[in-house]
This record gives C-alpha cells, sequence and structure tokens, in this order.
C-alpha cells in the first residue's frame, strides 16, 4: 500500500527561464523518489515483521530511508515555491521579515542568490527559526545531511546540476539561480512564513 502519492497540483509550467522540458525532466526525478519511499516504507515494515529488523540488509534500508524521503519532501517543497506571474507583496510575511533582518528585500535577495552559488551540491533554504524569528540562508548538502533540527523552510531552491542542465548546461548555474527567483511563488512563501510564525507546521500540499 503506498502511503505517499505524486503531488501533480505541485508541478509548475510557463516559468521564465525554466523550460518546461526543463521540469519535466527534473519531475521525474521527484516520481522516482515517491515511488522509492513507498517502497522502503513497505519494505522495512514486511522485514521486521518477518523478524529481519537487526540483520545487515535492514541496516542499509535504513541508510537509504531518509534519503529518499527528504528527496521526495524537498522536491515538494521546492516545485511548490515556483510559478510564473505571482507579484511580490512588499507587506507580506515573508517580504516584510526579509527586510526587516537583512535591511532590504534586496539584501535577502542578494544573500539566497550567494548561497545556491555555494561550491557543492545540495540544497539552499531560506529557514525560520521559532526560537528567534530569524530568516537564515543555509546551504545543505545532499537531502538528508544538514538540516537545522526545528527551524521551518520557506524558501527553497535545488542545487543539484540535474535542476538547470536541459536549459543552461553544467556552466549555467547563475542564470539557473536568477530565474528561480524570478518565478518564486510569494504566495506560498508568505503563507509558509505566517505559518511559521504562528508556530504552525507547513502542511506542503
Amino acid at each position: 500500500m503506498s502511503v505517499y502519492s505524486v503531488r501533480e497540483e505541485l508541478k509548475p509550467s510557463g516559468l521564465n527561464g525554466i523550460s518546461d522540458d526543463q521540469i519535466n525532466d527534473h519531475w521525474n526525478l521527484y516520481v522516482g523518489y515517491v515511488n522509492n519511499a513507498n517502497a522502503l516504507h513497505k519494505e522495512l515494515a514486511d522485514m521486521r515483521a518477518n523478524g529481519q529488523g537487526g540483520t545487515a540488509a535492514y541496516t542499509d534500508r535504513r541508510r537509504r530511508f531518509g534519503f529518499e524521503y527528504d528527496g521526495m519532501v524537498l522536491h515538494e517543497y521546492y516545485f511548490g515555491n515556483l510559478k510564473a506571474g505571482v507579484s511580490r507583496n512588499d507587506g507580506g510575511a515573508f517580504s516584510k521579515a526579509v527586510a526587516e533582518q537583512f535591511g532590504s528585500f534586496d539584501a535577502w535577495v542578494e544573500d539566497f542568490k550567494t548561497c545556491g552559488k555555494s561550491r557543492g551540491i545540495g540544497w539552499a533554504i531560506a529557514y525560520y527559526d521559532p526560537a528567534t524569528g530569524q530568516i537564515n540562508n543555509h546551504f545543505i548538502q545532499h537531502h538528508e545531511d544538514g538540516h537545522i533540527a526545528g527551524f521551518a523552510p520557506l524558501a527553497i531552491m535545488d542545487c543539484f546540476e540535474h535542476a538547470w542542465m536541459v536549459d543552461h548546461g553544467a556552466g549555467g548555474r547563475g542564470a539557473y539561480i536568477d530565474a528561480v527567483v524570478e518565478n518564486l511563488n510569494w504566495d506560498i512563501l508568505d503563507a509558509r512564513t505566517e505559518a511559521a510564525q504562528e508556530g504552525k507546521i507547513w502542511k506542503r500540499f
């Protein structure tokens, strides 16, 4: 029995600087994470039921658990925060919060872009710290490594080459990052920020 399903409603199209061909190619990777997360969930449950919970094979599946699950979840956050034609509201929760912290909204944008250009593969994530109300940009390697416990992800950018290779080639990271920022769904970012400020868990779909 599948626990998760592919969230077709999150798939963006008509973006500026990120073609539908690029999205379709990237989307197939996300579908793979959903399928693998479901398969691992079932396999681990079956192994426990069959008394294999302490075996080397079980340990190997457990090792993959975070990678597959976070690969699925992060892509849902990422695709969900992309949409063409959404105007930013200067008085919105996200824009207001980052402008107060970074001195201006443009200063946050520059910092987020620089974060995304960090050497290596991974994710650029603007996190909300519920203890202080601060928003900080972090570069997270891989899918499951380096996340800050208890922080709420607000804006997410995939920084693996597969996110831009179709459109921009291996050296197109900068152009891709510009395009992501241009296509951020400010309504979603505001909603995520409001939920975090209220101490609620954002439902990613």
